[in-house]
């Protein structure tokens, strides 16, 4: 083992962690991990359960006739199994979590105990609404910070999260135009567009034209020109788009589609660079998500859960879905039936059966009055800052596609790699044995072997300026033809380097013992 240049103990080389191997199997603190099937034994229990007497009219034929295949651990093994299982598990808890276009923030404690608390935690979506008021309040209240924030008359609350949120804004520009007399069946969509706005857009019923990108990155607007007809119903756009970069021909773009008669949807899945700075609905914006789950603090990642409020103009503001929170004599309330609507509302319908993510507003609210609305744009000013500091001190070394600075990700090429026989993919495994989850690698697509950092405005310098030195590292040693390093990385993770493409396509999604009894299957 050697020592680092802060005199701490560097890791293994390649050849030291193949060398070396114990009894166990485990390394130092590190084990090695059975699934939880392997380690459990019959007849072992972590609790005792008192017998119950079950007469077999009342048991109706429903009595087991054989295992069911649970492990049996006693109550500190299952505890021991999990904090193991936590330990090979990367987490913004452990470290800069660099992943581009998800927004992988600190999210502060205080937020999640405001949300654990028993009048939010504890509500069923079932509960009558007279015994949900503070529920109810605290929902307005997050709604009129949303509006303020984006500059938008109103907000749906409903969706679940951003696919979701898309689907509500598509539907209610549907409506709109079916309420005009119209059918509009065609969808613009620009090539750097997340991968949901075309399937989204599919989804709704509408047909998918793609509109090209200049060559620094952002709308051809005289493509869009090009492209604008009758027939259009509305643009998707993101803004900051996927490139990491704020489309400056914004307000041009949407008055072109309103004189075309079409809607202007904005995924608002990077309003995190922008929250409290500008305000979409200056730009022209109709429609436009909002993850909560991103740009105020919630968790993101593991597949939810999430939220996606979209926020309307005046123009599409009355077909917004039901149900809708009202505030008079009574107190708050959800209208739920068409026939209780205000005069004029038109709603299209509903997204789902209940009312939105409950432990997601509370977080996204604790975020918003504990930063309040300068904190809320400081927040995008840093975030924006720390990925600009991450472009200009790599960019000399790494190699990034488009010129100038970039909003909150920043985002770099494999062109640095050109001859070296290193990767992409090889480049960000080799990441995990310095200690890094990778950034996001091949996206957007518009951009050969894509690699997108979002450091987030959570970072301190100190922390962004260790990251950026294991980087540039990293890329004289691919330069310099060290390929060792990178060649079937990672070699210090709990497991190797996968066959990414053969678990793609041959998922084992179920463990099942070879001796398993036939009626347990």
């Amino acid at each position: 083992m050697t020592m680092n240049n802060q005199g701490r103990p560097s890791a293994p080389g390649a050849g030291e962690a193949q060398a070396f191997s114990t009894i166990s199997g485990d390394r130092g603190l590190d084990h090695e991990e059975k699934l939880i099937f392997e380690l459990g034994r019959p007849g072992v229990s972590g609790v005792d359960l008192p017998e119950v007497q079950m007469s077999e009219t009342r048991l109706a034929g429903h009595r087991r006739r054989g295992p069911i295949g649970l492990p049996g651990l006693s109550e500190p093994e299952v505890v021991r199994h999990y904090v193991r299982l936590s330990r090979m598990n990367y987490a913004i808890d452990a470290g800069l979590y660099p992943l581009g276009s998800c927004t992988m923030k600190h999210n502060p404690r205080l937020n999640e105990k405001m949300a654990r608390l028993p009048g939010f935690g504890d509500l069923h979506p079932l509960a009558p609404q007279s015994t949900a008021q503070g529920a109810l309040a605290l929902i307005s209240e997050l709604m009129r910070w949303l509006t303020t924030l984006t500059g938008m008359p109103a907000v749906a609350m409903s969706p679940k999260a951003g696919a979701h949120g898309e689907l509500c804004g598509l539907l209610t520009i549907k409506a709109a135009i079916e309420a005009r007399g119209e059918k509009r069946p065609r969808i613009l969509v620009p090539e750097s567009a997340h991968g949901t706005n075309p399937a989204t857009a599919a989804f709704a019923g509408f047909a998918v034209d793609e509109v090209k990108a200049t060559a620094d990155g952002r709308v051809d607007v005289a493509a869009l020109k090009a492209k604008l007809g009758p027939d259009v119903g509305a643009i998707m756009l993101t803004n900051p788009n996927t490139c990491g970069l704020f489309e400056r021909d914004i307000v041009e773009i949407a008055d072109l589609v309103h004189k075309a008669g079409a809607y202007f949807y904005c995924d608002g899945a990077n309003f995190n660079a922008i929250a409290g700075r500008v305000r979409p609905g200056d730009l022209g914006i109709d429609a436009m998500h909002i993850n909560l789950h991103k740009t105020f603090s919630t968790p993101h990642g593991g597949g939810g859960p999430g939220a996606g409020p979209v926020v309307l103009s005046a123009r599409l503001a009355a077909f917004a879905p039901l149900p809708l929170l009202v505030h008079d004599a009574k107190g708050f309330r959800l209208i739920e039936d068409r026939a209780e609507v205000p005069q004029g509302a038109q709603p299209f319908g509903r997204m789902c059966a209940f009312h939105g993510q409950m432990g997601m507003f509370v977080r996204a609210l604790a975020y918003m009055l504990s930063h309040g609305r300068d904190g809320v744009r400081q927040a995008s000013e840093d975030a924006v800052l720390s990925a600009n500091y991450i472009l200009a001190s790599l960019k000399d070394t790494m190699s990034a596609p488009f010129e100038g600075p970039c909003m909150h990700e920043a985002l770099f090429d494999d062109h640095f790699l050109d001859d070296t026989g290193v990767t992409t993919l090889d480049f960000a495994k080799a990441m995990i044995d310095e200690g890094y989850h990778p950034m996001t690698m091949y996206f957007p697509l518009v951009v050969h072997g894509a690699m997108l950092i979002e450091p987030t405005e959570s970072e301190s310098k100190e922390s962004l300026d260790r990251f950026i030195h294991v980087l540039r590292t990293m890329a004289q040693d691919a330069k310099a033809g060290k390929r060792e390093r990178f060649e079937g990385a990672p070699r210090l993770a709990p497991r190797r380097r996968l066959d990414e493409p053969a678990g793609a396509r041959n998922p084992v999604l179920r463990w099942k013992p070879k001796d398993l009894p036939k009626a347990a299957e």
